[in-house]
């Protein structure tokens, strides 16, 4: 007699139900399912607001490494700070949120992404009493991508903007008194940058253009320092540009201006060589 295992044959033994493998699919589904709904966070899990805030502090104080360095995984603290704008968007963490953002991207130089917070804390929060060092802090991102003076000047031209932003909106505010300073940096830039430009016009003998950047120093960055450098070279292209008078004139006012510089040393030379 062939007592062969019933099972072997696809008969299910007593007790057994049997597995229908069309089932397969719909089983492996509402696992996922099951699977993806336990690893969603639902509102009651997160942390209130005030330790949100205390804990990317306390990420950014980071820790010490061999004493010397101070490490800070400026990540895992901007996240804090936007659980906070992302689950209380109208609670007064989401400002100071807001602002730390900024500032760790700031600090971590990265100058774009805390650009966009600044302004859009200072956009969205316009009476707040920070505001005007998000400005400040607007015209240093664009002043720390300042490129050298034989480069273009975008950055140096918006961090300007920005900062006469600031000026003209909060002229009595702390921020603003370093803002000055800054101009001042960003303005002498821009003064160098043209400089280099009429320079790079002289020396290929190209006087008539040369002549316009020259003039454009003295006219708009006047004061920085480079009044007699341009004054002298200004001279030479109009020498050159057979328009001696007018050229003598200007030696001489850097002669009376400015005796004490290298260009007034050159002018005399000048002045020597006409009479």
């Amino acid at each position: 007699m062939n007592h062969q295992n019933s099972d072997e044959e696809g008969i299910a033994s007593p007790g057994r139900r049997p597995f229908n493998i069309t089932m397969l699919p719909i089983v492996v589904a509402l696992s996922v399912l099951v699977s993806c709904a336990e690893k969603v966070p639902t509102f009651e899990e997160t942390k209130p607001a005030d330790e949100l805030y205390a804990e990317g502090l306390e990420i950014l104080e980071g820790r010490r490494i061999l004493w010397m360095f101070t490490l800070v995984n400026y990540d895992l603290a901007i996240d804090s700070f936007q659980a906070i704008i992302d689950n209380y968007p109208y609670s007064d963490y989401e400002q100071k949120a807001l602002l730390k953002i900024a500032d760790a991207y700031f600090n971590d130089h990265r100058y774009e992404e805390a650009l966009a917070y600044y302004q859009d804390f200072a956009d969205l929060h316009p009476g707040h009493e920070k505001v005007p060092l998000a400005m400040l802090r607007i015209a240093e991102c664009h002043l720390n991508q300042i490129q050298s003076i034989d480069r273009d000047q975008t950055a140096t031209n918006q961090a300007t903007e920005a900062l006469s932003t600031l000026m003209r909106a909060h002229p009595y505010a702390v921020e603003t008194r370093r803002g000055e300073e800054l101009m001042v940096e960003l303005r002498t830039q821009l003064a160098l940058n043209m400089l280099h430009i009429a320079d790079f016009y002289r020396v290929r003998t190209q006087w008539q253009s040369a002549a316009v950047r020259y003039r454009r120093v003295l006219d708009e960055f006047p004061g920085l320092g480079l009044d007699a450098r341009s004054l002298f070279r200004l001279g030479l292209c109009l020498e050159n540009m057979r328009r001696e008078d007018e050229a003598l004139r200007l030696y001489h006012v850097v002669v009376e201006n400015y005796s004490e510089s290298a260009s007034a040393d050159r002018a005399r030379l000048r002045i020597a060589r006409a009479e």
